[in-house]
């Protein structure tokens, strides 16, 4: 599926996901400070990822589902390039997500969120309805430590 609106484009082809664009991005966000980028080109290989284009700025925008395409879906590592904020192109990538074949009929499609909780609640998410069922194992700064020799 490829869509398009206002310059912009919106695309599941795996031939339009930029690694090295999301990498760049990723790298620095909160949630996965010093990503290797061979971290970000396996976990793309192994999601269902949607890019978004700006006509010749190339990919400005991304988000990735971890899924079995059956019963569960992770959305993670959501961005929009500042430059290109504050014009719905956010909620237009989770729209399209959403709308996805493979995401329907879903039992659970969860989210963690540090600060965008506003954007995903239009989208129908809410805060987990029972957190003490949740557990998680949570490695802040994994990606920071030095990595162990063979």
């Amino acid at each position: 599926m490829t869509d398009a609106r206002d310059g912009y484009r919106l695309s599941f082809a795996p031939e339009d996901i930029d690694a090295q664009a999301a990498h760049a991005f990723l790298r620095g966000a909160y949630w996965c400070e010093g990503i290797p980028l061979a971290t970000v080109e396996r976990a793309i290989a192994h999601s269902l990822c949607i890019a978004l284009h700006a006509g010749g700025a190339g990919q400005v925008g991304f988000a990735r589902v971890v899924t079995d395409r059956a019963t569960f879906a992770y959305l993670c590592d959501v961005y929009v390039l500042p430059p290109h904020r504050r014009r719905g192109l956010a909620a237009w990538m989770i729209d399209a997500l959403l709308a996805h074949t493979d995401l329907q009929g879903l039992r659970r499609f969860m989210l963690f969120t540090r600060d965008a909780q506003a954007l995903y609640a239009g989208h129908g998410f809410a805060p987990l309805a029972t957190p003490q069922r949740g557990m998680e194992i949570v490695r802040p700064g994994l990606y920071l430590q030095p990595s162990p020799s063979p």
